[in-house]
């Protein structure tokens, strides 16, 4: 995995199984990296290869979980005033990876790629849909320089 991100936080999560199948808790209201709270829950279906990219936000601070599938996530610290301004973090989410869920802070342009699927990206939102927070920037800036046909380089 590259460095992380100033704010980005990977929370493991404990999965409990029996011959039944398992049980999975995602996010509690306690949990300190969920101190932002609840605004919006959406689910979002991705078909192989398909990527979306890049997307920031000003205020909203997003958390993703992917049960289904395999997502390489992109993260892109654009924050001026940030230790980490400038770093690229990459890692693989959904299933035979690491059962996590990531926080992804205001101002970390975010993508992803379907690398097995059909993915299912559950994500919560701290605000409702708000488009004066939306922001995009093109998948293939040069500022960012990021190849989304390449591997994931999670070494």
């Amino acid at each position: 995995m590259m460095a992380a991100i100033e704010g980005v936080v990977l929370k493991d999560l404990v999965t409990h199984r029996d011959e039944r199948g398992f049980f999975r808790e995602i996010i509690r209201t306690t949990d300190d990296f969920f101190s932002e709270g609840f605004g919006q829950w959406s689910h979002s279906l991705m078909y192989q290869a398909s990527a979306k990219a890049w997307h920031i936000h000003k205020q909203q601070v997003d958390w993703w979980y992917v049960p289904i599938g395999v997502l390489k996530v992109a993260l892109y610290d654009t924050r001026e005033h940030s230790p980490t301004h400038g770093q690229l973090m990459e890692f693989l989410m959904g299933e035979n990876q690491p059962s996590q869920v990531v926080k992804i802070p205001p101002g970390v342009a975010h993508g992803c790629r379907c690398i097995s699927g059909p993915a299912h990206l559950f994500y919560i939102t701290s605000n409702i849909y708000n488009p004066a927070d939306e922001g995009r920037i093109p998948h293939d800036d040069p500022s960012i320089g990021y190849d989304w046909t390449k591997g994931a380089d999670i070494t």
